[in-house]
């Protein structure tokens, strides 16, 4: 594999990296519907609770946080391709164990190959397309994260026409289909382009300092708190005190090494990914079992089919993304989805007939920029942290939604559940609560929905009646959701605010080292950067 700068790639070469990153990503989201579309079969298959199944979904998510980091470091070293060649691996293995999964654990693994093979799919695609076309990094991330939503519609219409002919194990084969594809796109390709912070020898410890210690005290805070609940030491398991601590050492011990405390924005991008990937990702695995109630009933439309229009929409904008971006800022975008997704959830919560319709335009249309626009923001504006700054900023999103996002929508979700069936048959609330269940120290009631529905003393009518009740309540929880956009729409304000005293919204360019022996590149907008 042959490294040259991103201007000497021809357009074909470009082309073939971009679809075949395309693809990859698309696999990804091929992954995310199956299992976004299962929850309850899984629910009652291996009768666990919707928190249990928010955390095997979580378990798909979380682990890209850490491929993602490590292989922000390593992908300079070890190459794109190869790289991509160990994504490949694992996300062929994550539909093996699908396939032969007999209990949660198996399906747990399966899910964690799943979310390790993604992390380092972008890990490398991100820094990929952002060297590729520097001056229009956001416009192109947008493009490139159309995969997502794709790999969202294709997976959902085939599961959604061909799950009542296969079982779900088998309707994972079809997600070989895209990697099977990018493995052989990539295969084919023999020049990649050199890091924009490498051809511009940045070195490694200046990278690490767009980062600094508040970066390290983000991350490994994270990291620790969600290892912490998988290695079977009960010290540990949801122990965010001590998480805390042991992220303020790293993060204080980092700053003192690097001399840095790491760039403030940076930071804040990172906190703001924490409500934007739980109101993106995890809004999305609940969304069709707590929709049943409006579109079976009024429409007799499935529920999934909200989450492949919604993606419809989204995949349709984002290949567009470049016509807001000519008339505002990527904050300004930002904000014009919080404001959507406020919108969309909050009637999602409690609209019927024609209006429930307009509800999901506007969800899909705030979701539609989220994820590339805070990516392209931060390719924009720390383009010294290369792919460690680039690739971080959606490991926190990542690794907090499987933290907090889909566990608390489930926590949620459960209480919603055990209220619906405490007002209707105490009896059976009495029967099978769940005792001593609590999110973050926060107690709430739980039951297990899949045994109360199978309870012998239900007929068909009472089970048909018990099921709306328990949906309708459970609907709910969307308007709860509506919060975390909420949070997000006052900080992008906050961050205009900034940009507006800095004299506007500016992005930052490095310049290519003029020969071996140029020193640290400080690109055409070194005021613009020293602000941030």
């Amino acid at each position: 594999m042959a490294q040259i700068g991103a201007h000497l790639l021809s357009e074909k070469e470009k082309n073939m990296l971009f679809w075949a990153s395309f693809l990859a990503l698309a696999a990804a989201g091929f992954g995310f519907v199956f299992r976004v579309m299962i929850p309850d079969i899984w629910a009652a298959e291996f009768t666990i609770t919707a928190e249990e199944v928010g955390s095997l979904t979580g378990a798909a998510l979380w682990p890209l946080a850490i491929t993602m980091i490590i292989f922000s470091l390593l992908v300079d070293v070890i190459g794109y391709k190869n790289s991509m060649y160990i994504a490949f691996v694992l996300q062929t293995f994550s539909v093996i164990l699908t396939l032969v999964a007999k209990n949660t654990s198996v399906l747990w693994w399966a899910c964690f190959c799943a979310g390790l093979g993604h992390g380092i799919v972008e890990a490398v695609i991100n820094p990929l397309c952002a060297t590729m076309y520097r001056t229009a990094k956001s416009k192109m991330l947008n493009i490139l994260h159309a995969a997502w939503p794709a790999g969202i519609v294709a997976g959902g219409t085939i599961y959604l026409t061909m799950d009542r002919m296969m079982a779900w194990r088998g309707i994972f084969l079809f997600m070989l289909l895209p990697i099977i594809a990018y493995g052989i796109m990539f295969t084919l390709c023999h020049r990649y382009p050199v890091d924009e912070r490498v051809e511009a020898n940045v070195p490694m410890k200046d990278m690490l300092k767009e980062f600094g210690g508040l970066g390290i005290f983000l991350a490994t805070t994270f990291l620790f708190y969600e290892l912490g609940n998988h290695l079977g030491i009960p010290a540990l398991k949801g122990n965010l005190t001590l998480s805390l601590i042991v992220g303020g050492v790293a993060g204080v011990s980092a700053g003192v090494l690097l001399k840095a405390k790491g760039k403030i924005l940076f930071f804040v991008c990172c906190l703001i990914m924490i409500p934007l990937a739980t109101a993106e990702l995890a809004t999305d695995t609940w969304i069709q079992s707590l929709m049943r109630p409006v579109l079976a009933e009024e429409y007799t439309i499935r529920s999934g089919w909200a989450i492949v229009c919604s993606a419809g929409i989204m995949m349709f904008l984002r290949f567009f993304a470049g016509v807001p971006l000519k008339y505002m800022s990527p904050p300004a975008l930002l904000l014009f989805s919080s404001v959507c997704s406020i919108f969309g959830l909050y009637l999602l919560s409690g609209a019927s007939g024609l209006m429930i319709f307009a509800a999901f335009v506007a969800y899909a249309v705030g979701q539609t920029f989220y994820w590339p626009t805070m990516q392209g923001l931060v390719a924009e504006q720390f383009p010294k942290g290369g792919a460690m700054t680039l690739n971080t900023v959606a490991a926190m999103g990542l690794l907090t939604v499987g933290i907090f996002g889909f566990p608390f929508l489930g926590a949620v979700k459960d209480s919603y559940d055990a209220k619906a069936v405490s007002a209707s048959r105490p009896e059976l609330y009495a029967k099978y609560k769940i005792e001593d269940k609590a999110f973050f120290g926060v107690k709430y009631d739980s039951i297990k929905r899949a045994e109360v529905l199978a309870d012998e003393s239900l007929d068909a009518e009472s089970k048909t009646v018990l099921t709306k009740e328990i949906d309708r309540s459970a609907r709910k929880t969307i308007r709860v959701a509506a919060v975390l956009p909420t949070i997000m729409a006052i900080a992008f304000i906050l961050m205009l605010v900034w940009f507006k005293t800095q004299g506007g919204y500016k992005a930052i360019h490095l310049e290519a080292a003029a020969d071996e022996g140029a020193g640290d590149a400080e690109g055409a907008n070194e005021a613009a950067e020293s602000a941030v």
